[in-house]
């Protein structure tokens, strides 16, 4: 086990993040993952060597299961990528570790969420509820960021 460093150990508001910032990263391989997955079951490539090796040209296509799938994982670059600087640059802010730990739980949780509701397909506000929500902490982050920065411009 990795122990991190006594400096690190002090900002407990960036431990948090760190924490909650990689399960969202292992998330994305998994989705990655799932991706690939269901590319092989419907035979269903992007690429024509991946085609060919897997049955022929005609396998060289594109599959709504596995466009969806692509829309998951673009929907979360899109989402996690901006979580990880605002997170970042907020953990330096001195916020409340209670506080900041529930932004970043209330995040998690909320991909967690659209990425299930995304996947399984389930009805309809389930996936719109958890972005909305997920987004709650990125805007209340970043209002604090510029409130923090303002002077500064």
């Amino acid at each position: 086990r990795v122990a991190p460093s006594s400096k690190m150990m002090e900002n407990k508001v960036f431990l948090s993040f760190t924490f909650y910032s990689t399960i969202l990263i292992l998330k994305m391989y998994v989705v990655a993952i799932i991706t690939g997955q269901v590319r092989l079951r419907k035979k269903a490539f992007a690429n024509l060597e991946d085609a060919l090796r897997n049955g022929g040209p005609r396998y060289c296509r594109e599959d709504p299961d596995v466009e969806r799938c692509r829309r998951a994982h673009r929907n979360d670059m899109e989402n996690i990528f901006p979580f990880l600087f605002l997170g970042a640059i907020y953990s330096m802010l001195d916020p409340s570790p209670t506080v900041a730990r529930i932004h970043f739980f209330i995040f998690c949780v909320g991909r967690i969420i659209h990425t299930i509701a995304y996947l399984l397909r389930l009805k309809a506000p389930t996936r719109s509820v958890a972005y909305s929500v997920a987004q709650l902490p990125c805007f209340s982050m970043a209002l604090q960021i510029l409130l923090a920065t303002t002077p500064y411009w």
